[in-house]
């Protein structure tokens, strides 16, 4: 772990994701989340041409996401800020990062899917403009079988 900056979201440095940065995002996923994508998961994104960026700090990634786009819309599949760097306004930052390149790409909506139990995010959609738009159903897995997911959207035409 490096020594924490003064204001880490501040030093963020973006980066496309490499096959080489692989390993590493996948030890992070595996991580923050009970149910993790694999290391195939996250290969396969790359070689179907998703935008999977990274996030660092000097030499330590620290963040990652992983975003679809299709026509005029951009469907975040997942983002994750590695363990010991939540809670430092990195996962703000990157969504600032993520709304801002989909708006420069001319697109119109971004997309999500977040638990209900994931009361920090859903916190931090909200203000961000996020609205729910649906429920998917037994769209998680979860210890106790299935749990639902909220989908979001922000309309990018509107200002966070």
């Amino acid at each position: 772990m490096s020594a924490l900056p003064i204001d880490p979201a501040s030093a963020l440095q973006w980066q496309a994701m490499r096959e080489e940065d692989l390993a590493d995002v996948a030890a992070i996923e595996a991580t923050v989340y009970a149910f993790p994508w694999t290391l195939g998961n996250f290969r396969d994104s790359l070689a179907a041409g998703y935008q999977c960026s990274t996030a660092w700090i000097g030499r330590e990634l620290v963040a990652y996401a992983v975003v679809m786009l299709a026509l005029d819309e951009a469907h975040l599949l997942n983002v994750a800020v590695a363990a010991h760097w939540q809670g430092h306004g990195i996962g703000r930052r990157y969504m600032h990062h993520l709304i801002e390149s989909a708006r420069r790409q001319k697109l119109d909506m971004l997309f999500l899917e977040v638990r209900p139990s994931n009361a920090i995010g859903r916190h931090l959609y909200a203000t961000l403009g996020f609205k729910q738009l649906g429920v998917r159903r037994d769209y998680y897995p979860a210890v106790t079988g299935r749990e639902d997911a909220l989908f979001l959207g922000l309309n990018l035409d509107e200002r966070a």
